[in-house]
């Protein structure tokens, strides 16, 4: 055989770009020149920096093909100047690379190749701080030639170097800034409450924050056809980095979308940078590129040095020696001892609730939540005839005099607030008033919204929100002679409280801890593994309330073992979801009724109740739970109120009075709901002190009860109003656990007949009787209940994909047994086209449903490069989180589905013992949840019903027992003045077996279809490896293990 001469690989970098401490390469660029060379075709030259930085061009190796690229202190025009003297072959071209030092360029050029981009705009600064005519920031945006980009959006430096990258949250979530930054130690960002103002020093680029479930994505390519992904933990979400034993970064391989491929493709040609990283963003079923980093290697990747040193000998042979093969030899010539794959800890079965052997493995984790302990929730209305309030009103609807105003941004509280306090010190202005002690109670009205809006410090549009609706009009006339409406008086309602305490954070927290625990397999270190290794799926839903999203972001950060704020959390992982989790509009009418039937059977006592139940089933009577000396217990609740509200009223009193001499609140700073934000414990200064727990002054507290007091018994008319039983039991139970230190006397009385007549009334208002219980069920949780069935569904479906992929794969490696073969890269597979699934049991419609519910984006590990034993290993979590309502609309569905028509003869979901159980459970508390897991038992045949099987399990969320006790724990848990959560409680008989199917077949007729969700915005073949139909076959064939005898190594 002739002998070649070899072709030279000149490396023109800096040293510590090549070198690393004592090593004499950085392990990948190392790496992959040592298998290069042991190839035999080349010769490697290094420069070395006296060479790049000391000598003259002309003195430089001559050399083949150059390996060039810019870090710090490299002088790239004088590479420059040398590649046009020497023409040698460019992997990564030089002029380029200077684009890539200013984030504008980059985006326009990304731009201009058709890349999608976040949406952005430039705000550009010739001296520091100068002002812009084109830039305007208000509270929760900023505006730059009119573009409107709300917070949260991003600000990025122009200049590339500068990694200094700020995020900016909404006030809705908490408001502050978070500094992400190059990591330092074991951080990568920094969270700062107070800032709520962007720079003004420089240059920047402003973009949409892309909300990516808390992961980012890096992408590496070796020339265009060939692109290696992994997925890290985003910095945006704690700021942790997550290293493994060895102090490295924890990244782990993620298969690319046929999109994306082609996106690294198009990046790899704009920049003309055959070796080239950059960033990308997946959010709701799009990627869009949001940084590209020039020359980057893969760290710890055996498996991809030996991609990058085939493609690159490729590129090499076909530039410099277009005559010789560039097959890949069938071994190749260097043998890498790969480390061993760790095993996993993880038990293949279920949980300790009761696994049904080692064949089975967990799927899914479905859970419906309640929020965490709150503050009551209150509202003051009046009536307003006050000239600046009207015109408060006018300034921010438009001018219009009928139309109503909503307040909730910090600007316009702020104004009300200013003209609140002008008003509040004088008497009612204007009309004759028709008495004083009409005059008196505006004025205290006002007073408490006064002090609503100047409790905590600052606004935060999370807690606190005001309507202004007019109600009467005069016309005046213009100095034109034209007429004009004016309104003269409008109603003024304030909402505020129902804010998540901080006992609500802890208990959310130490919840989420509870389920990372216990809910999975492995000992809670399974699930961060899963989780880390991208074969856990997980998403959170919260309605529109603050304290619903406090809480599943608290949640979040116990479940994952994050740490700092909740604020980037709630942000990052939490997505709202208000029309399947807030709101309970389709059901006011039955509800309404429901109420009125109640009012009657509390009137008429006991003799109505048991009506219609048996001995055997005693929850199928109306107004099942209500006490029957309930018409007594009323007028002894009056008078308890009473007892307690004037005990409140002397302590405001008392507290007005050393206002007017000192102001306490000098002593004790103002209590800051930001901050409050990311703590879980008490203001130990403000209970020494003798003041109310939180946020709440003595005067706000003095209201509360005075208008409980008002609301729950009319003097004048005589009659009790039931509706205000829950909010008495509420407030009762907020003062006993947070304001004990207070000792008001006869609180624990009223608490005992308050919760007597709470549990009567509470899940009564749901429904009378377990009919009607699951028609407003029905109503209220129909797209809830919808959801579930396609988490389900699109569980199931995956399941089986992966099942018969792995079927199909075992086949071929057992045909191919015979056969020699090349163990680095595994043989082609042959899947024919009929071996595919067509679904037996969803309709076409549901299969064009595709791959999840509405723009969920999906990471998926890629089996080839991960060093994980059980790569085909995947667990769905999806967590709802929402309140009271509907966490009693879905347990009276479950339990109740077989009383429906077309169910007749079907057994509940729910299995006897457990009703007895829920009917005499008698609140559904804070953090109470619903559990749906999914087991698959791979033993059986894919078409067995008994493949997946479905478990339910509930808790009744805070344990009230220590309030009602007086020992040690009480007095510990009084000093926390937190609840313990009650354990999970089984929903059906030990053994027994609810097929997903049956399942399905209960809850379908309750449960919005599939085919109404709005339809996913997922981009065609955005599965990853798990195929639904033919179409997808060829690319599956692609993504598995490597083809035999690829031309490219396409990834």
């Amino acid at each position: 055989m002739e002998v070649h001469k070899k072709i030279t690989i000149g490396v023109c970098v800096m040293e510590k770009k090549v070198k690393c401490g004592s090593e004499v390469f950085s392990a990948p660029m190392g790496q992959i020149l040592d298998r290069l060379q042991a190839f035999g075709e080349f010769e490697v030259i290094h420069f070395g920096d006296k060479v790049i930085l000391e000598d003259p061009i002309e003195k430089w190796p001559i050399c083949d093909c150059l390996i060039a690229f810019y870090s710090s202190g490299y002088p790239l025009e004088k590479a420059e100047s040398y590649a046009t003297l020497r023409k040698p072959f460019l992997v990564n071209e030089l002029e380029p690379q200077h684009l890539l030092h200013d984030r504008r360029k980059v985006y326009e050029q990304l731009e201009k190749y058709g890349i999608p981009v976040p949406r952005y705009a430039l705000v550009n600064r010739e001296v520091p701080y100068q002002e812009l005519d084109y830039f305007v920031e208000e509270e929760d945006f900023v505006e730059v030639h009119g573009n409107r980009f709300w917070k949260p959006f991003v600000e990025k430096p122009v200049h590339g170097d500068d990694h200094s990258i700020m995020i900016y949250y909404p006030s809705s979530a908490g408001g502050g800034m978070k500094e992400l930054f190059r990591k330092v130690g074991n951080r990568s960002s920094e969270f700062h409450p107070d800032v709520r103002r962007v720079r003004r020093e420089g240059s920047y680029i402003y973009e949409e924050f892309m909300p990516t479930g808390g992961t980012d994505v890096k992408v590496y390519t070796v020339g265009p056809e060939y692109a290696h992904a992994e997925a890290r933990k985003s910095p945006v979400v704690d700021g942790v980095v997550m290293r493994n034993p060895d102090g490295k970064e924890v990244r782990y391989p993620v298969l690319l979308t046929p999109n994306e491929k082609q996106m690294a493709r198009e990046v790899c040609i704009a920049f003309r940078q055959a070796v080239c990283g950059f960033d990308l963003l997946r959010c709701e079923g799009r990627s869009y590129v949001c940084d590209v980093n020039g020359w980057s290697f893969v760290k710890n990747s055996y498996k991809y040095y030996d991609d990058a040193a085939c493609v690159l000998r490729k590129m090499f042979l076909e530039a410099k020696a277009p005559h010789l093969s560039s097959t890949i030899p069938p071994i190749l010539p260097w043998k890498v001892n790969e480390p061993v794959q760790p095993t996993e800890g993880l038990t293949r079965q279920g949980s300790g609730l009761g696994t049904f052997g080692q064949s089975e493995e967990l799927r899914c984790v479905i859970a419906v939540m309640r929020h965490g302990d709150r503050t009551p929730k209150q509202k003051v209305k009046l009536k307003v005839t006050e000239e600046k309030l009207l015109n408060l009103m006018l300034k921010y609807n438009g001018g219009r005099p009928r139309a109503e105003t909503k307040l909730k941004s910090a600007v316009q509280l702020q104004d009300l607030l200013d003209a609140t306090r002008i008003l509040v010190p004088r008497s009612r202005p204007g009309r004759e008033s028709d008495s004083e002690a009409e005059d008196f109670e505006h004025a205290e009205k006002l007073r408490q919204v006064k002090a609503v809006l100047e409790e905590g410090g600052h606004f935060s549009g999370i807690y606190r929100k005001v309507q202004l609706k007019p109600l009467k009009w005069v016309k005046v006339t213009k100095s034109t002679g034209d007429e004009e409406e004016r309104p003269v008086e409008a109603l003024m309602v304030l909402k505020y409280g129902g804010v998540l305490t901080h006992a609500g954070r802890k208990q959310a927290e130490e919840l989420g801890r509870y389920f990372r625990n216990n809910m999975y397999p492995g000992e809670g270190t399974g699930l961060l593994r899963l989780h880390s290794t991208y074969r856990h799926d997980l998403k959170i839903y919260s309605s529109d309330e603050g304290r619903v999203q406090m809480s599943a972001a608290a949640f979040a950060k116990g479940l994952l073992d994050l740490e700092g704020q909740l604020t980037p959390i709630l942000v990052s992982l939490v997505s709202k979801d208000s029309s399947m989790l807030d709101g309970l509009d389709n059901a006011s009418i039955e509800m309404e009724e429901a109420k009125a039937r109640l009012n009657e059977i509390i009137k008429s006592g006991s003799k109505m109740i048991h009506s219609n139940g048996s001995s055997d089933c005693p929850w199928m009577a109306d107004g099942v739970g209500l006490p029957p000396n309930a018409s007594e217990l009323l007028p002894k609740l009056v008078k308890l109120t009473k007892k307690v509200t004037e005990q409140v009223r002397q302590l405001a009193k008392d507290e007005d009075e050393d206002l007017a001499e000192t102001n306490p609140y000098h002593v004790i700073p103002p209590y800051d709901q930001a901050k409050a934000l990311g703590k879980t414990n008490i203001d130990v200064d403000r209970i020494a002190a003798g003041l109310p727990c939180g946020s709440e002054g003595f005067l706000l507290m003095y209201a509360r009860w005075r208008k409980l007091e008002r609301d729950l018994y009319n003097e004048r008319k005589e009659r009790f109003d039931i509706t205000q039983i829950p909010d008495v039991y509420d407030s009762c139970k907020y003062d006993l656990l947070h304001n004990a230190h207070l000792n008001l006397e006869g609180l624990d009385v009223l608490f005992k007949v308050a919760q007597l007549l709470a549990d009567g009334v509470i899940p009564n208002e749901y429904g009378i009787n377990p009919k009607q219980k699951l028609k407003i069920g029905s109503k209220i949780a129909r797209r809830l209940l919808g959801k579930l069935l396609i988490d389900l569904r699109n569980t199931r479906e995956e399941a089986i994909s992966v099942a018969e992929l792995k079927s199909s794969q075992d086949q071929v490696s057992k045909s191919t047994k015979t056969e020699k073969e090349d163990k680095d890269y595994p043989p082609k597979l042959f899947i024919k086209a009929d071996d595919t699934r067509r679904s037996s049991t969803t309709s076409d419609i549901s299969m064009d449903q595709d791959d999840d519910d509405d723009k969920e984006t999906q990471y998926r590990l890629d089996p080839k490069y991960a060093n994980v034993k059980t790569p085909e290993r995947h667990v769905r979590t999806r967590l709802y989180f929402t309140s009271e309502s509907h966490i009693h609309s879905l347990m009276n569905v479950l339990r109740y589905c077989n009383l429906d028509e077309s169910l007749q003869g079907e057994d509940s979901l729910v299995c006897h013992s457990a009703l007895e159980r829920l009917y005499k459970t008698k609140e559904l508390d804070y953090m109470s949840y619903i559990v749906l897991r999914m087991f698959e038992n791979t033993a059986v045949d894919l078409e067995d019903r008994k493949r997946f099987r479905i478990e339910l399990t509930f808790s009744r969320g805070a344990d009230l027992s220590p309030l009602e006790k007086n020992d040690s724990e009480a007095s510990s848990l009084h000093q926390e003045h937190t609840l313990p959560i009650m354990g999970p409680e089984r929903l059906q008989e030990v053994g027994s077996y609810l097929t997903l199917e049956k399942m399905e077949k209960m809850i379908r007729p309750f449960a919005m279809p599939a085919e109404d969700f709005p339809p996913p915005s997922t981009p065609a073949g955005f599965t990853g490896y798990f195929a639904k139909s033919a179409s997808v076959l060829e690319r599956l064939v692609n993504l598995w293990p490597f083809h035999k005898n690829a031309n490219s190594n396409g990834k």
